[in-house]
């Protein structure tokens, strides 16, 4: 069966023809050819140690999500190739498209017929998993008995298990820690250009920033003689522009841990006095009359306004990503203080860096071992900086001294975009331990080098996350009638209070109505979660 994405092209197989293709090509799982199959089948084809991992050529079938038309020209990863000649475990590579996968995933998981291998934490969800556990293969003694380089990795980094068990006690898909990330998420910009010309200290506190939004509404630091400044702009109000008040949240979920367990914050009286200072710089038009109504398009093109920079102060994971040819304008500065006189940034003690559902084994694979000990090939140092930024000799050189740095991506394209075409990225298992990542030399001027420069400014200050929980099937069929209930209350409410005020009146009422919506529910179902993962061992 051929590759589902045509790289050309990037246009999809039909549903009708792709219902067809997923029946008949993906039955008897494990490879096209039968004759490697049956070898397969025999105990002396299989090594339980070295390579290859087969005598005899095996063929897996691997499915993986690409975003939009990326296409499939990772498959040409030197590293890959190379993995396919040293274990003679054949890939057949099922590349999708994000554009047109929900449908495709719907039909797969109604058919039951699924490839050997899932492979990327966006190909399929939590919930696909735990409401279809028949499908996948519990890996806890594949993990014991075929995969030594995760199982180092679990006992160096016990977060790659915590984030991997499920309800059950079982894992069923494989971690990734990815090499270089930050602890920080997004991080306060501020536009530098404007500070100086006004003769302005960057602002150190709640207090400050607000006296700096004013002289950036008031003061004309663009110099267009026009009032056309807009000191802070976003899609809806960021929570992150809550940061200096406690609040903290980089899943977008409303929780943050307190003390040691879990709270949801919209209730808090952090979150009430947030609000309030909000509305008063709404108030005085400090933030962006169209905050509410805007969507991300209309807050790129004023972030990336043509004829002068309009805004003054946002939060971002770097100042590059957003700003376009004013850019450098634009610097990262520590976390603003708070009333209390604390910092807070969001982000994760423990590194960006780890997920979950990187690797699952099916049922319908018939040699797991097989599949186990291939998958455990990327549980390497090597192995793993080569699938997130791009092969040896290609992307990465390694150098004299066992340093590794990054090579020029070629002219026109972007360092980013070119990770992407030549590895897997942020997709399959990887795991770098935090030894080794000093071993790797990043550009501190661009992407992820420079996200580790700036980083520096507000790791001390990274709060403790809710963690990316996982829910029981029950779980999972609660959740969403419960957050979009409460969660769209806890929005609205937020822009009446912020554009019109009145939270002090209306507090009370707001508790008692989420509560009445089931609130309480809601976090018995995330204690419940949270208490599971933390008891992992």
């Amino acid at each position: 069966m051929g590759k589902w994405l045509n790289k050309k092209s990037g246009k999809m197989l039909g549903a009708v023809v792709l219902a067809t293709s997923l029946i008949v090509g993906l039955a008897g799982c494990g490879g096209s050819n039968n004759a490697n199959n049956t070898a397969a089948s025999a105990t002396d084809n299989f090594n339980k140690e070295g390579l290859p991992i087969v005598n005899e050529p095996v063929t897996l079938k691997v499915l993986t999500m690409r975003w939009g038309n990326m296409g499939d020209t990772f498959t040409q990863n030197q590293w890959l190739k190379d993995l396919e000649k040293n274990t003679n475990v054949k890939i057949e590579w099922q590349v999708v498209s994000s554009n047109d996968w929900a449908e495709q995933k719907s039909i797969m998981l109604a058919s039951g017929t699924l490839p050997d291998i899932i492979l990327g934490d966006q190909t399929f969800s939590d919930s696909d998993i735990v409401n279809n556990l028949s499908y996948f293969r519990p890996l806890d003694d594949y993990i014991d008995q075929y995969m030594p380089n995760l199982k180092a990795a679990m006992a160096e980094t016990p977060e790659l298990k915590k984030i991997s068990t499920f309800p059950d006690g079982k894992i069923y898909s494989l971690p990734t820690r990815l090499p270089s990330r930050p602890k920080t998420k997004n991080q306060p910009v501020i536009n530098k250009t404007w500070l100086d010309k006004l003769g302005l200290q960057v602002p150190d506190n709640t207090d400050d920033l607000y006296s700096v939004l004013k002289a950036f509404k008031t003061q004309d630091p663009n110099g267009n003689g026009k009032a056309d400044e807009i000191p802070y702009t976003e899609t809806g109000l960021g929570m992150d522009f809550l940061n200096p008040f406690g609040i903290t949240d980089i899943n977008a979920n409303n929780m943050m841990v307190k003390d040691g367990k879990p709270v949801y914050y919209p209730i808090t009286d952090e979150y009430k006095e947030a609000l309030k200072y909000a509305n008063k710089l709404y108030a005085e038009g400090l933030l962006d009359k169209e905050l509410f109504t805007q969507d991300a398009s209309m807050t790129s093109a004023k972030q990336q306004n043509a004829d002068a920079p309009i805004v003054g102060f946002t939060n971002q994971w770097t100042p590059d990503a957003v700003f376009g040819k004013w850019s450098d304008q634009y610097v990262t500065i520590p976390p603003i203080a708070g009333p209390d006189g604390k910092r807070y940034n969001p982000g994760d003690p423990n590194g960006m860096s780890f997920n979950r559902n990187e690797l699952l084994i099916t049922t319908s694979c018939k040699y797991p071992e097989v599949a186990a000990r291939w998958a455990d090939q990327f549980y390497t140092n090597e192995a793993s900086i080569q699938n997130f930024w791009g092969a040896i000799g290609t992307v990465i050189k390694k150098n004299d001294d066992g340093t590794y740095s990054l090579m020029d991506p070629p002219a026109g394209t972007s360092a980013d975009a070119w990770y992407w075409d030549q590895s897997l990225r942020d997709f399959g298992p990887k795991y770098v331990s935090p030894s080794f990542e000093q071993n790797i030399k990043l550009s501190e001027k661009t992407g992820d080098g420079l996200k580790l420069q700036l980083d520096k400014l507000g790791s001390d200050y990274v709060t403790t996350p809710y963690p990316n929980v996982m829910y029981t099937a029950d779980e999972f069929k609660e959740l969403p009638t419960l957050t979009t209930d409460i969660d769209t209350y806890v929005s609205t409410m937020r822009a009446v209070w912020v554009t019109k005020g009145g939270i002090d009146e209306g507090w009370d009422a707001y508790v008692k109505k989420l509560n009445d919506m089931g609130l309480e529910q809601l976090m018995k179902i995330r204690t419940d979660a949270y208490d599971r993962y933390m008891s992992v061992k």
